[in-house]
């Protein structure tokens, strides 16, 4: 089926804020400007009289320029500014939701390369904003009419607050302390993003040997061959240390993946595949575990197989907490290392993630050179076209007819996803099937199509 994300259709928001290269399109210093003004002007709509807005960044050359827009924005508007400096995505929110705010921003292009740039928006306690308030402040950014600006006192300040970091690490370091069984080797890949500062002082008192590489940002290197979206490297590194468990974040550090001793990666469906029995051995899972529709089948087995509810929803980690809320359930996540545990966090955080990982595989004495083998997966076949009018040729009726081909001969035999990127030009084909022949055959036949369809201008 055809997955347009379920979503208020926004010409600026995608799934995960508003991203651009730096300095181009959507990311240059006056839309920050304009986007830091209309985010204040929304909070004074909810009678914040001059809100106090948390502000953090990741290890981009540009973070600095568009931090300075945005906050010139805040201020003009009202607002008062506290800048963290370098952060990561879950540490703003988390200083959020502890701290007397009504609002924050994270300048970050999260897993994008080191040209990109971004800015997520973060209600008062901590949560990324739903597609209604994106909307909102979308008209507030296209608002015609002038609105009376603050004068002398009524200007928003801006004050410096490094010290939040500190006290997320802190937090972090609790739930490390929970940890029982500390004698596995680690790997860990920083991405040269917003956790390079962190890892050390995080895993100093870690019993095994820790082994820390991509820790050394220079603004330009972020996610560069390294990084979740660049595994090669995290399974090199694991092997070659002879380490028990690597460990991979993204530039913001809202997301991990892991490999296991054999360099075999450990995804964000195993994740949630333990954490979600640890849980339930707890008494603290809620419902049961939300997954997204790219989350492997054999997810659903396995957890059903313990008497543990899956909840699919789209892709986003946006709909996985709004389906958590609905649901009442306490974690979800993705496939790609994006997981939210609710008791803990209040968006995916990938230095949590990982703790909660470690904790749960030490109270469940779990082998963790066996997980992979025991998680039987589905094949499954992702492949991401990059076409410019995405959205008109996923509406093509020539489409539409391959995709109702492609879901007759799957059925009972597997499925399939269409979907534009929230982020990024892509449209992603998924396919999922045990038979290989079927699923590699229904995968070509939809990227031809949308080719075709692509070479002559969507019709």
């Amino acid at each position: 089926m055809s997955l347009l994300e379920n979503s208020k259709v926004r010409r600026m928001f995608g799934t995960d804020g508003v991203r651009d290269i730096a300095n181009r399109g959507m990311m240059t210093p006056e839309i920050a400007m304009k986007l830091g003004r209309a985010f204040t002007l929304f909070l004074l709509k909810r009678d914040n009289s001059k809100p106090k807005i948390a502000v953090g960044r990741d290890t981009r050359h540009s973070g600095h320029m568009i931090e300075y827009a945005l906050c010139a924005g805040i201020t003009s508007a009202g607002g008062d500014v506290y800048t963290i400096g370098e952060i990561p995505t879950p540490g703003v929110s988390y200083s959020v939701a502890a701290g007397d705010f009504d609002g924050g921003a994270v300048i970050s292009a999260s897993h994008n390369p080191a040209e990109y740039n971004g800015i997520k928006f973060l209600d008062g306690d901590g949560f990324k904003l739903s597609d209604d308030e994106e909307l909102k402040i979308e008209s507030l950014f296209d608002l015609k009419e002038e609105i009376e600006r603050p004068v002398h006192g009524s200007i928003g300040r801006i004050t410096e607050v490094p010290g939040l970091t500190d006290d997320y690490l802190r937090f972090l370091i609790g739930i490390m302390n929970k940890v029982e069984k500390r004698e596995y080797s680690i790997v860990i890949d920083a991405a040269n993003g917003a956790a390079s500062a962190l890892v050390e002082p995080l895993f100093r008192n870690w019993k095994g040997k820790v082994s820390i590489f991509a820790n050394e940002p220079d603004g330009l290197n972020i996610n560069l061959g390294v990084g979740v979206t660049n595994m090669g490297f995290l399974r090199e590194k694991t092997l070659t240390e002879k380490a028990d468990i690597g460990i991979a974040y993204d530039g913001d550090t809202d997301r991990i993946l892991m490999c296991d001793g054999k360099g075999r990666v450990i995804d964000g469906d195993i994740m949630l595949w333990v954490i979600g029995r640890w849980l339930s051995t707890k008494g603290t899972l809620g419902s049961g575990v939300v997954a997204t529709v790219m989350s492997n089948m054999v997810l659903e087995d396995l957890l059903g197989n313990e008497g543990i509810k899956v909840f699919r929803c789209g892709v986003g980690d946006r709909y996985v907490l709004d389906t958590m809320r609905k649901e009442k359930s306490r974690v979800g996540g993705e496939q790609s290392g994006h997981l939210i545990a609710l008791d803990f966090a209040n968006t995916g955080d990938g230095l949590c993630s990982g703790l909660l990982f470690l904790r749960a595989i030490s109270d469940l004495g779990e082998d963790i050179s066996t997980l992979s083998d025991r998680f039987d997966r589905y094949p499954q076949v992702l492949r991401n076209l990059r076409i410019e009018n995405k959205d008109i040729i996923l509406g093509s009726s020539r489409l539409k007819k391959a995709e109702k081909t492609a879901m007759n001969e799957l059925e009972g035999k597997g499925r399939m996803l269409l979907r534009p990127s929230g982020t990024e030009p892509l449209i992603r084909i998924f396919v999922e099937s045990r038979d290989r022949e079927l699923m590699n055959a229904t995968a070509d036949m939809l990227e031809n199509t949308i080719l075709e369809i692509a070479s002559t201008g969507g019709n």
